[in-house]
């Protein structure tokens, strides 16, 4: 698929908002740690009943919302598109406690344009917007429900560095996955 990214700004989270983040859960990942040197490492466990998640449909998490609860005016917003038609999007900050981190807040994907190379896209923009800022690492979060993510992320170079059980206590049954990746500075 041909992918082009631009960076758009808060003004144009309506459309940022119309890709879906919804995905089928299937299997969840757990974390352990390696004997040899507790690295962490995930493992697969197919779900009997798969359901569908959708993080936008949770009180507060829609991109529209963002503005309310955040000061995004720093933000960097990317759209990918594909013929003209938006089929991805990232959101990304410089953290508020390390200047030198990056936040990949959120990363989405249409349903129909996954797995052909627009969340790479929309990552490796990410990196540069990051690193044109100053940035030397990138965290990304994921969730255990999320076992594709946390391929995508573990692919694209990403360590996970914490697993925290409790990040989430509206959420039962969630766990809080963090990723890391050093980038190059521009």
């Amino acid at each position: 698929m041909n992918v082009e990214v631009v960076e758009e700004d808060a003004a144009s989270l309506d459309a940022y908002a119309t890709v879906p983040i919804r995905f089928d859960v299937r299997s969840v990942a757990r974390a352990r740690k390696t004997q040899a040197n507790s690295d962490l490492i995930l493992e697969e466990q197919s779900l009997p009943i798969p359901f569908v998640k959708d993080y936008d449909a949770v009180p507060g998490n829609s991109p529209l919302e963002w503005p309310r609860r955040f000061d995004v005016s720093a933000w960097g917003f990317l759209a990918a598109r594909s013929n003209g038609v938006r089929v991805g999007g990232a959101a990304i900050l410089i953290s508020m406690s390390e200047s030198q981190l990056a936040e990949l807040w959120d990363l989405r994907v249409s349903p129909d344009a996954r797995g052909q190379g627009v969340g790479s896209a929309l990552l490796e923009s990410a990196e540069r917007w990051a690193s044109h800022r100053g940035a030397r690492r990138l965290q990304a979060e994921t969730q255990n429900i999320n076992v594709p993510a946390c391929r995508f992320y573990a692919q694209h170079g990403f360590t996970l560095e914490m697993v925290n059980d409790f990040a989430y206590p509206n959420l039962p049954g969630e766990t809080q996955f963090l990723w890391h990746k050093t980038i190059v500075t521009a």
